[in-house]
Parts: structure tokens; C-alpha cells; sequence
């Protein structure tokens, strides 16, 4: 069994300028990957990548997710192909619905968002991947479209999602799959299973594929150490490639986690 990749979340809830001491002082403890989220109506998930990037030098650093809603997949490829070139192999996009009552605010919500997802997952990774994509859909058009500076190697498209429809839809058109906090370890379990499914119906079993499961720990606790090590071991059982450790809502500073994470070990 492969010890899975470490993350720690930067959570909205924490102000952008805390952004650049946080990846500077998981870099600094060896932390793999700093997380972060694009809710609304917090900070910009590509922006906050790009500057985590800028001030780190081996840090990877994931947004985990960005809403499809909000952009057009075309704008959406140049972006992150933007990033992933400047910063090659240390960044992580991940794609997923949003949160529907946010998505109806800023009126971008779709009756369909199953459809949406697929179709832009399938049109920015095809962009990414250098390929031409002249797409008719119901909600995803593109004419004659390819990206002039594609990255040299694609970073791994992920989709975030709960339910069994969007953790399967990753399994086939993605690259992995982002499982939340909010998730029990059995729906966790049956997440991994819907997932490497769809994959194999897909014919892309023998693709790469990560397993990002998030876990909610307070770093206060006594026993965060033990918290943290028991959670590892747990999912890495049952197939996770990455754990991500993320702060409470109330106690939103991720420093007092990433020294945690650093100790383990």
C-alpha cells in the first residue's frame, strides 16, 4: 500500500494576503499540496493559485474547485494552461457544479448541471491536451477552437462532487476525483468503488487516476496527531491517493495545521 499525498487547505475564510505566508510555510515544512477554493463570494481560485505558486518553489497547489458555471471552458483552458506553463507539474485544477444556490445568485445556474459538467470537463481537457475542439452542445459551443500554447504535459484534470452521478461522471471523463469533508467513510468507500467503475467502463482503467479525499480536523485537539495518522491509514486503504487536511469554519488558520502535518512521522 503507497502512503497517499499530504494537503492542507488555505480556506476562503482566511483573508487572500494571509495566502503567501501559508504556502510559504507549507513549502517550508514539506507540506505536498496547498488546497484551495473558489466559493463565492471569497477569493478567486486561479488568482490565489497563480500567487501561491509565484512565492513557492516546489510547493503543488490545487483549487479544488472552480465552479463551471462561471467561465466559458475556452477562457477556463487558457487559464489554467496559462498557469500550468509557467508552473509546470505543480498545479492541480479541479472542476465541479458549484454550490447551486450560489450558482442561481449570480444567475449562471443551468437546469441541467450533469450536462454542463460533462461537456465543459470534456472540451477544456481536450484543450489542455492541445487537441482542436469544435463542440455543438447544449450548453458547451465552441467552433474550431485549440489553445496556441497548450501545455508540454497537461496537469490532471480533477471533478469534485458528492453525489454518485458526479464522483462516476469523474471516473469516466476526468482524471480524478475530489471526495469532501461532509462525506462518511462508507460513502467515501462507495465514492472510490462508483468511480474506478466508470473508469474501467470507459476503457481508461489503466489511465492515472487520484482519489483527493478531504478530511475536517480541529487543530486545537489533543489528539490532532493521532487524528491525522488514523485518518491516513484509514483512506489509504480504501484507495485514496491524496488526503487533504483541512480547518474548522471557526478556527479557519491553517498554520497550526500544517505544523501537525509536518510532525507525523
Amino acid at each position: 500500500m503507497t502512503d497517499p499525498t499530504i494537503g492542507v487547505t488555505f480556506r476562503p475564510q482566511s483573508p487572500p494576503e494571509e495566502l503567501r505566508e501559508v504556502a510559504r510555510s507549507a513549502e517550508a515544512a514539506g507540506i505536498a499540496q496547498l488546497w484551495l477554493w473558489e466559493d463565492c463570494f471569497c477569493e478567486g481560485g486561479l488568482s490565489a493559485a497563480t500567487a501561491a505558486l509565484a512565492c513557492t518553489e516546489r510547493l503543488h497547489v490545487a483549487v479544488g474547485l472552480l465552479p463551471v458555471p462561471l467561465r466559458n471552458p475556452a477562457l477556463a483552458a487558457m487559464e489554467i494552461a496559462t498557469v500550468a506553463r509557467m508552473f509546470p507539474g505543480r498545479f492541480h485544477p479541479g472542476l465541479g457544479h458549484g454550490v447551486l444556490e450560489w450558482m442561481e445568485q449570480v444567475g449562471a445556474r443551468v437546469p441541467s448541471p450533469m450536462t454542463l459538467l460533462r461537456e465543459y470537463t470534456t472540451a477544456v481537457r481536450d484543450l489542455l491536451h492541445g487537441r482542436t475542439v469544435d463542440v455543438e452542445g447544449r450548453y458547451v459551443r465552441l467552433r474550431d477552437v485549440a489553445l496556441d500554447w497548450p501545455p508540454a504535459s497537461p496537469p490532471p484534470l480533477l471533478v469534485g462532487g458528492r453525489g454518485p452521478k458526479t464522483v462516476g461522471l469523474a471516473g469516466e471523463v476526468a482524471d480524478g476525483v475530489i471526495l469532501d469533508s461532509v462525506l462518511s467513510l462508507d460513502q467515501v468507500r462507495e465514492g472510490v468503488a462508483i468511480a474506478a467503475a466508470a473508469s474501467r467502463a470507459a476503457g481508461r482503467a489503466d489511465e492515472p487516476f487520484d482519489t483527493v479525499v478531504f478530511v475536517e480536523v480541529d487543530a486545537a485537539a489533543p489528539d490532532v496527531a493521532a487524528r491525522i495518522d488514523e485518518s491516513v491509514a484509514t483512506l489509504a486503504g480504501i484507495g485514496a491517493g491524496t488526503v487533504v487536511f483541512q480547518p474548522t469554519g471557526e478556527a479557519p488558520d491553517p498554520l497550526p495545521l500544517i505544523a501537525a502535518c509536518a510532525k507525523r512521522g
